[in-house]
């Protein structure tokens, strides 16, 4: 009896001990698989060389009056919606009162002083308020990435009332 007892004892160990070793293989396993893997982020395109954009109809110091028409012109590079990254091409986004350029690679805010015009145009209308506003001509990407510098242009006009 004493062996049976034994033998039985002995027989639950085992089992444990193939069931608990299994669970720690299982385990250990799905530890180290791999996560599945993100879609990567789009690298920026090159700007071609010479690429550049620029106010087709205003010029620095211009006096103009509400609304305030803005023709944008790129050379160098095609004009394209938003949405997918082509390479040698962006669409235009206007900076008012907000500086010369957005570091090359960073998103272009959308907001009252960053104005996007994904849909590939080309001409807006403005309304600003009477005196001096500094308009940055901003070149970017399918994802709104800054082209940077490069493909930016900037003028100084005068909103008469």
């Amino acid at each position: 009896m004493k062996r049976f007892y034994l033998l039985c004892g002995l027989s639950l160990l085992l089992g444990f001990v193939a069931c608990h070793h299994g669970t720690r293989q299982a385990q250990s396993t799905e530890d180290t698989a791999q996560a599945p893997e993100q879609p990567a982020v789009q690298a920026m395109p090159a700007v071609p060389a010479g690429a550049k954009v620029f106010f087709k109809n205003l010029k620095n110091g211009q006096v103009v009056q509400n609304p305030v028409r803005v023709e944008m012109g790129v050379e160098g590079m095609r004009v394209d919606s938003a949405g997918l990254v082509r390479e040698g091409s962006g669409h235009h986004h206007i900076l008012i009162d907000d500086g010369d350029s957005i570091p090359a690679g960073e998103v272009i805010p959308k907001d009252s002083t960053h104005l996007h015009f994904g849909n590939a145009q080309t001409e807006a209308e403005l309304q600003l308020p009477p005196g001096t506003h500094k308009l940055t001509l901003q070149f970017a990407d399918g994802m709104h990435r800054s082209y940077g510098q490069q493909m930016a242009a900037t003028v100084t006009i005068q909103v008469k009332k």
